[in-house]
């Protein structure tokens, strides 16, 4: 089974809830990575949560998450859009932390301290940004309490990375239930009750659960409708001319140091790890095109 997202309405149009299965996406990200185990689980979890958040856009909107935090992973950023591509990077993919009461340490990878930036391109003049503060560096609890806060939509949601004896992505994802205006507290209460009484997520989807089974197993409501089925995958936006651009918008000064180099300039895209080779000659040209009035 394809890594796959749906959104669904339950309770009479009171909650709305999207639940997606990662695995093969979180794998691949993490493999370009270069993660271990600990850093794989923290970027599995924004990954997914980013997927997720991802069915809340239309169009061509885009969704960005970044935390940072001290702790030695530093900063984990996740990218997303309306039809389910998604990719990701860690500034410091080795946090050399060993678990801890048989846990991964993701909190203590992150760190107690830092922050959570939400970015929203909505296809207006400037993109939407909020931020808040890191609430316990576990991710899940962390982008809740943004929604809660930030947006005022009670929210929760459940991310999940379990990896095999060789440290490598066996299952991943996770879902996000928000109430909606017309919510009754007593449907809350139900909701969250039931929440308490299920094993991990995480262990679901290694049982081989799909989001449509999640969904049915999670939701504690037979007559949810789905409303939308998206294949999630790993897509990388980078490409030559976006390079040659950010080059272009380097100070003329570094502009000249790169054109005087015997060696060519490399530039390694962050998220899928291409290389764009630019040789002295180029960076020279458009050192030349900026210094022109």
């Amino acid at each position: 089974m394809s890594d796959q997202m749906i959104r669904v309405l339950s309770h009479n149009n009171q909650i709305r809830a999207s639940f997606a299965v990662t695995t093969d996406l979180v794998k691949e990200i993490c493999q370009l990575q270069g993660t271990d185990p600990t850093a794989s689980v923290a970027l599995g979890r924004l990954t997914t949560a980013a997927a997720l958040m991802g069915s809340l856009l239309k169009g061509d909107q885009r969704l960005g998450l970044t935390i940072e935090g001290n702790g030695p992973l530093k900063k984990l950023q996740a990218e997303t859009d309306a039809y389910g591509t998604v990719r990701s990077t860690i500034k410091n993919p080795n946090s050399q932390l060993p678990p801890a009461d048989g846990q991964y340490n993701v909190s203590g990878a992150i760190g107690k301290a830092g922050f959570l930036h939400v970015t929203k391109d909505l296809g207006l003049k400037e993109p939407y940004h909020g931020m808040v503060q890191l609430v316990s560096s576990e991710i899940a609890e962390d982008i809740a309490h943004y929604f809660t806060t930030s947006e005022q939509t009670p929210t929760s949601m459940a991310l999940g990375v379990l990896l095999d004896r060789t440290a490598t992505v066996a299952a991943s994802g996770g879902f996000f239930i928000q109430a909606m205006p017309n919510c009754d507290d007593e449907v809350l209460e139900t909701l969250d009750n039931h929440l308490c009484t299920l094993p991990p997520v995480s262990s679901l989807i290694r049982e081989g659960l799909s989001p449509l089974e999640l969904a049915q197993n999670i939701l504690n409501d037979s007559a949810f409708k789905l409303q939308s089925t998206t294949e999630l995958s790993f897509r990388c936006s980078c490409n030559r001319r976006h390079v040659f651009t950010m080059l272009t918008g380097l100070p003329v000064e570094d502009l000249h140091a790169l054109a005087e180099r015997d060696e060519n300039t490399e530039i390694t895209c962050e998220y899928c790890k291409n290389n764009y080779i630019f040789t002295p000659t180029e960076v020279n040209n458009i050192l030349q095109a900026r210094k022109k009035p």
